[in-house]
């Protein structure tokens, strides 16, 4: 069973490792291209001999890059030594439990003849007459061969034995000299006489092939520690883009949601024009046609009385006399006079025209602007500097409630104040009112219960800062809360512990969860719902993101236009993209920055602020800043302005 395992084993090594993946053979003679693949000296001769006469380059067939061929031909390549010595030894482990494929007695010329030497280079057991041909050929006549009996004899490692002494190489130059220095400036190893000879000028450095080995697997070991970074950068990279498009995603369908809506609106704001433009031509025409009526009813009546006095007087004619007619003259003439008295209306022709110039509303503006990027511009500020209710000599804790309504502490007035969306001051809350001391982080849950850090105490208030609760998260007497934090999704919350560097995770009751220790913690504060705290170190310059363990998941470094800068406040949104406060030299040059789940920067959401502290947003997914004197809002511009004519002007729709 031991030796049917070990078979096993050694198929496996053989078909992953030891096999050309041109004739999917062992290897025979196993070259080295610039790609690192190794294939069968003979295959890529054949290979090299399909493509163009006089090819200059071949394509590796694995991963299709180029290598240039040496003057010397596909011969003069790099041996693949590794995978010589790794075919040594499965063929004497083959051997050893009687499953060599091709009896190590056997010269590899398959001709059933004993084999006396063999090549070190090509892994080939040779026949006498293999061993003449190839020192004879011009590609092998410097490889190193030796008897059979003395290579079994050696017992030659595999290159993962790095502690046993590796074979002795003589020079193929000066055969009685062994290989013992590197020449890094022809990439060749050289024993004493060469160096002697051909590498002792200045522009020749070489050094021990131990020494050289060891500095070679140093800087192959910090390549692969770049190349290791570079593959982590990618996937985060990745990571990132796959969010970005699952954002895309969502942004395309709320942007077609949009374009529809707005369109249903300029479509409703057209029929009701249509309407009122119809009813007023109804209008200009029932009155018209009244006039026409009443004309025509004047004139049928005039027309009446004609009729009337033309037959009267026609009747009297026939049937009176002269001297009756004559009698009765003046009656006659006064009733013939009526027709001076006829008042025919006109045809008033101009009348009968109406007619409507309609404006090409659709064409003359577009529905809609396309926006290709966020817009943050700012939308409300209110307060300044004082003391005196709706002023702030340093607000930095900001949070807001469902209604719109925000709540800011001022560290150095002491007080807790509440203020409408647009500004306009409600109540707050001192030492002298509501028993708070020093009030500095606040956070609003789904229920709009408001907790504030108060030195070494968390206070609960509901949205007029009635007291609901309060706990302490620990009896230390260097306890200093600083910051304060909630999850809405799993109704927990974290609280910054500058005093004594923990932050500690708790329930709503102020039930502990856990404790994690952390240098960086300091007056700001994040927690999202993939238990993740994003915390700012303002002396550090540094944007650190932990998990509930404890466990790093990046620490970055925070820049304003290349330079170091220091963070203050910390926010997610809902795509997990982090907002920071940054300060970087002088009071107004303060800015936030937005940066990736993965900590790589992306834009700047707002610029030249005083002096930029906590953030909040708003239910509208506007962002609020404590701005030290002032709280500024600035409004998160996803949607698209539409041109539209009337009264309204123009018109917007989230």
């Amino acid at each position: 069973m031991a030796e049917a395992a070990a078979i096993t084993v050694l198929d496996k090594i053989s078909q992953g490792h030891l096999e050309c993946p041109i004739c999917c053979c062992r290897f025979k003679d196993p070259k080295i291209l610039d790609c690192l693949h190794s294939f069968c000296l003979k295959c890529l001769e054949e290979m090299l001999s399909k493509q163009k006469t006089e090819a200059e380059k071949i394509t590796c067939p694995v991963c299709r890059r180029e290598t240039k061929v040496p003057d010397g031909g596909l011969q003069s390549l790099t041996s693949s030594s590794f995978l010589s010595s790794l075919l040594d030894d499965v063929k004497q482990q083959e051997e050893v439990i009687g499953e060599a494929s091709i009896p190590t007695t056997t010269c590899d010329c398959k001709e059933d003849r004993e084999a006396t030497w063999r090549c070190l280079d090509c892994s080939d057991n040779l026949c006498k007459k293999c061993w003449k041909a190839h020192g004879r050929r011009k590609s092998t006549k410097n490889h190193q061969i030796i008897s059979f009996e003395d290579w079994h004899k050696s017992n030659i490692p595999g290159p993962e034995a790095d502690h046993v002494k590796p074979i002795t190489r003589m020079c193929t130059n000066h055969t009685d000299q062994a290989l013992c220095f590197y020449c890094d400036t022809c990439h060749t190893v050289i024993c004493p006489m060469c160096a002697a000879m051909d590498h002792r000028s200045a522009e020749h450095s070489y050094k021990k092939i131990d020494d050289s080995v060891r500095s070679f697997r140093r800087d192959v070991d910090d390549a692969l520690l770049q190349f290791e970074k570079c593959k982590q950068r990618i996937k985060s990279t990745n990571n990132s883009i796959e969010l970005a498009r699952d954002i895309l995603k969502d942004k395309l369908a709320q942007a077609r949601i949009d374009i529809s809506a707005n369109a249903e609106i300029v479509v409703a704001k057209i029929r009701n024009k249509a309407k009122l433009l119809t009813e007023k031509v109804d209008e200009i025409g029932q009155e018209r046609d009244r006039g026409f009526e009443k004309a025509l009813t004047n004139n049928c009546d005039h027309l009446k009385r004609a009729d009337q006095i033309a037959t009267a007087v026609n009747d009297l004619k026939r049937k009176a006399d002269g001297f009756e007619l004559l009698e009765l003259k003046p009656k006659v003439m006064r009733n013939l006079e009526f027709q001076k008295e006829l008042n025919c209306e006109p045809a008033k022709l101009d009348m009968a025209f109406i007619g409507v110039k309609c404006q090409d509303v659709v064409s003359d503006t577009d529905l809609g602007e396309i926006l290709l990027k966020e817009k943050w511009p700012l939308k409300e500020e209110f307060g300044k500097k004082g003391n005196r209710y709706g002023e702030f000599l340093f607000a930095r804790g900001v949070a807001c409630f469902s209604n719109g309504d925000i709540a800011v502490t001022d560290t150095e007035l002491k007080r807790l104040s509440i203020f409408t969306s647009n500004g306009r001051f409600k109540l707050s809350a001192t030492r002298r009112s509501h028993q708070l001391d020093a009030p500095l982080g606040v956070a609003v849950n789904t229920d709009d219960l408001l907790f504030v850090t108060d030195k070494k105490k968390v206070k609960v208030f509901d949205n007029n800062l009635c007291l609901v609760r309060e706990f302490t998260p620990s009896q230390d007497g260097a306890s200093e809360l600083s910051a304060i934090a909630v999850d809405k999704a799993s109704d927990r919350l974290a609280v910054a512990d500058s005093g004594r560097k923990v932050i500690s995770v708790h329930l709503l009751d102020g039930s502990l969860v856990t404790t994690i220790p952390n240098e960086n913690v300091n007056r700001g504060l994040a927690m999202n719902n993939k238990d993740r705290l994003y915390i700012p170190n303002y002396d550090k310059k540094t944007l650190s993101c932990v998990d509930l363990k404890g466990n790093e998941v990046f620490n970055i470094k925070t820049f304003i236009d290349g330079s170091p800068a220091s963070p203050v406040g910390v926010l997610f949104d809902d795509h997990g993209y982090i907002n920071v406060t940054l300060h970087h030299g002088s009071r107004g040059s303060g800015k936030v920055q937005q940066y990736n789940p993965n900590g790589f920067s992306v834009r700047t959401v707002a610029e030249q602020l005083y002096n930029p502290l906590q953030m909040a947003y708003t239910p509208t997914g506007d962002l609020i800043v404590a701005d030290r004197h002032s709280i500024k809002i600035f409004q998160r511009m996803w949607f698209t302005y539409l041109q539209g004519h009337g009264p309204a002007g123009n018109y917007q729709l989230t």
